[in-house]
């Protein structure tokens, strides 16, 4: 249905919708995540894993190379977690009151491919971890799924501030989890010759557990390498011309 401001005369009309669609154009360039602002730089991560340790070294690992939700991260069994085959599979959440539930949608539920260092790690904090009840693979000491207040105050921020991730007052530079998921997405989009892993906008969709690609594309579109880049023309130059 058509806005009823947009109903001017044909000279008038498109100098109110047009300011409007422009506005709303402006509004999602300025909300564009920006490495270094919105999500930490490979040599920021770094820094932080190298302070990782204890429960905070497997979980935010975790979070690091599958680019899971906060809730889905709470939620894991180590049913859910082959390390065998390096494939964790999304099945469950933990929600903010820290019930366990089915993921947010039919899409949540997949299977994300796990690095070497992570595995090892995951091998490691299996047999070190506290027992649960419920059989989650990072439980609190009560054996429930911790509070996200507890990971990001007592793990993630305390690492930034560990390896130099800071802003100008001293504070950790990033907030929450969903940085780290961010880093994932960038992860898997940048190319391989910057240390990423290059993938289709779709593969990434999928890591994700997007509804829809056009989630995935509105998000982290603007961060896939531009095709048409001064080298990348002239080879495809050079290929024509032969």
């Amino acid at each position: 249905m058509r806005h009823a401001s947009c109903r001017l005369p044909p000279g008038r009309r498109g100098s109110r919708c047009g300011g409007r669609q422009t506005a709303r154009s402006d509004k999602r360039q300025r909300g564009k995540l920006k490495i270094g602002i919105d999500i930490p730089t490979p040599a920021e991560i770094s820094a932080i894993i190298a302070q990782l340790s204890g429960i905070a070294r497997p979980l935010l690992l975790t979070a690091v190379f599958t680019g899971l939700r906060a809730s889905e991260l709470r939620g894991p069994r180590w049913a859910d977690i082959d390390v065998k085959r390096a494939i964790p599979y999304v099945r469950q959440r933990a929600d903010r009151y820290q019930q366990i539930g089915r993921p947010k949608s039919a899409a949540s539920e997949r299977t994300v491919p796990l690095p070497p260092l992570l595995v090892n790690t995951l091998r490691e904090w299996k047999l070190a971890c506290p027992p649960s009840a419920l059989d989650l693979a990072f439980a609190n000491l009560a054996g429930k799924p911790p509070a996200l207040t507890d990971i990001v105050r007592r793990s993630f921020q305390p690492a930034q501030v560990a390896a130099g991730v800071v802003k100008a007052n001293g504070r950790a530079k990033y907030g929450g989890l969903h940085t780290l998921r961010h880093f994932y997405a960038s992860w898997c989009i940048n190319r391989r010759a910057d240390g990423g892993l290059e993938l289709p906008l779709k593969v990434v969709q999928t890591r994700l557990g997007h509804a829809s690609i056009q989630i995935t594309a509105e998000r982290y579109g603007h961060l896939f390498p531009s095709a048409d880049d001064g080298a990348e023309l002239a080879a495809a130059e050079k290929a024509l011309m032969r």
